[in-house]
């Protein structure tokens, strides 16, 4: 039993709730605790990263035992996979937070955000940890009421129109997972994500069954705003302050939305080919149409909210083809390898998006404002700010040497292997799409030089917030590693042997 998994939700949520009682006192205290909590757990969760590997840690809440191989208690479960997702929202978490120390002083009740924040933190956590659907469904919506809060934090008509818009189809995701959990549920007479696999590999009714992977495909399709999905996303990204919609972006739709449906998908279902070809087809049109979204678009953080669209349709595309190979019981190499490209780009995506949020920020931050037509020039004046706008550019472009080239590569080579050759090629164009649309963003932002413009006004952001998005660079270099063998198999493989073993994932929990 690993005492550190319970300390990822206790220490966000007591932090939320010291913030709010000592924030009427002295309001600098929620900016530093709340970078202190995101620090420590930054720390755990590279250390679990380094020592779980193969193994799978299970804690056992209030220390119910399973009774006959049946789980009774509240199970919180750590292994490769869901290391890997907790290092993305606690790293980004402390970087955001360091990010929101001056950037947030130009708004008011300081307290309040970072209560919220820690509160949508510690969700994410619970959410990735939680070894029942039940459980993941209430850190869920703890992550996602504090988020419809932050969306509208600037309380302008835009922000509380963007939350509105976004808290009702949160509101339809979550009946739709509720509905489909109490399905489950009525069926297996069991919330435990093992046993529920366990009761449905003995025999189940396949058309209810798919009713069941619809209903939840939907609701979290929904969090994760894959097309059609995705009408809340353009909004609610662009209308967040800059660290929080690096938090959605990055973090957010990957630990609420993809996460939860690769887990269900491959360690709570059995997997099929027909469900597998209906999430490889929403990942397809995710990359295609969010791409043809983006490219139009003149403000930035609209431009970027797109993106995320698109490339979020990168890892399910990537992942859904493994999905299909697996189904028909051929290829298991290339099925590792699909799910590896799908991942590693899922972790890239947290470092180069969220970098460009950042970017988008500090943009802001200095000129007051978003649209790339009223920008140009900034190159001189805000050197920190466009060296790593490049960096992260090139990376979800797909340019080497930067992270992104080599996850896209991935992808692509692992849909020729499996003769998807067609999917392949519409990767490699909205790639190209993807450079057009980022070389625009470079060229009107920095480049572009409005007449009887007033360079003077416009300077670098201060260090925090230069540091963070230093620190995002430099991670948009270094994790070009996980493409070499050795750091690869020990960072991603655990990871994949866990979705597609589903034994190794269950039998721990339930002993069989």
């Amino acid at each position: 039993m690993n005492p550190l998994i319970p300390l990822f939700v206790m220490i966000p949520l007591a932090g939320a709730f010291l913030i709010m009682i000592t924030g009427r006192f002295a309001v600098w205290f929620g900016r530093y605790l709340t970078t202190l909590i995101l620090t420590v757990l930054a720390a755990f969760s590279i250390f679990s990263l380094a020592v779980t590997g193969e193994n799978t840690a299970v804690y056992k809440v209030g220390g119910w035992e399973p009774l006959n191989g049946i789980p009774i208690g509240i199970h919180m479960v750590m292994d490769g996979f869901s290391v890997i997702v907790l290092c993305i929202i606690n790293i980004v978490g402390v970087l955001a937070a360091l990010y929101s120390i001056p950037y947030i002083k130009r708004y008011t009740s300081e307290n309040y955000y970072y209560s919220l924040f820690c509160l949508m933190i510690g969700g994410m956590n619970g959410v990735v940890l939680s070894g029942d659907i039940f459980n993941i469904f209430v850190f869920l919506e703890v992550s996602a009421i504090s988020s419809y809060a932050l969306v509208a934090f600037g309380v302008e008509k835009n922000e509380l129109e963007a939350s509105f818009k976004y808290q009702v189809l949160g509101a339809l995701a979550s009946f739709l997972i509720l509905l489909g959990i109490a399905l489950i549920y009525w069926k297996t007479k069991t919330l435990n994500i093992a046993d529920i696999r366990e009761v449905f590999s003995t025999g189940y009714d396949r058309t209810y069954y798919l009713f069941v992977q619809i209903l939840l495909l939907g609701g979290f399709g929904l969090k994760a705003a894959m097309i059609p999905f995705h009408a809340w996303l353009p909004d609610a990204h662009s209308s967040a302050p800059s660290p929080i919609s690096a938090m959605l972006s990055g973090v957010f739709i990957k630990a609420v939305g993809i996460y939860v449906i690769i887990r269900l998908f491959f360690n709570m279902f059995i997997v099929t080919e027909n469900i597998s070809i209906l999430i490889t087809v929403m990942g397809t049109l995710s990359m295609a149409v969010g791409v043809f979204l983006a490219i139009g678009q003149w403000d930035i953080k609209r431009l970027l909210a797109y993106h995320s669209i698109s490339q979020m349709g990168y890892v399910i595309l990537s992942t859904g083809i493994g999905m299909i190979l697996i189904a028909r019981g051929k290829s298991p190499e290339i099925a590792a390898l699909a799910i590896a490209g799908g991942l590693f780009h899922l972790v890239n995506h947290a470092a180069f998006k969220g970098l460009l949020f950042f970017n988008a920020g500090a943009i802001e931050y200095s000129t007051g404002t978003r649209d790339l037509q009223e920008m140009g020039g900034l190159a001189g004046s805000m050197p920190a700010t466009h060296a790593t706008s490049f960096i992260a550019s090139m990376s979800i472009s797909g340019i080497p040497p930067f992270n992104g080239f080599f996850s896209k590569l991935i992808i692509i080579i692992a849909a020729i292997m499996a003769g998807f050759y067609l999917l392949a090629a519409l990767a490699v164009v909205v790639s190209i799409i993807t450079l057009a649309s980022f070389l625009k963003f470079q060229r009107y932002a920095f480049y572009n030089k409005p007449e009887n413009k007033d360079d003077k006004k416009n300077k670098e952001v201060p260090l925090p917030m230069v540091f963070s998005m230093v620190i995002m660079g430099i991670l948009c270099i270094l994790l070009s590693l996980l493409a070499f063998p050795g750091i690869r198999e020990t960072i991603l493989e655990p990871a994949i042997n866990i979705l597609t073993d589903p034994l190794k994932y269950s039998s721990l929990i339930t002993g069989s």
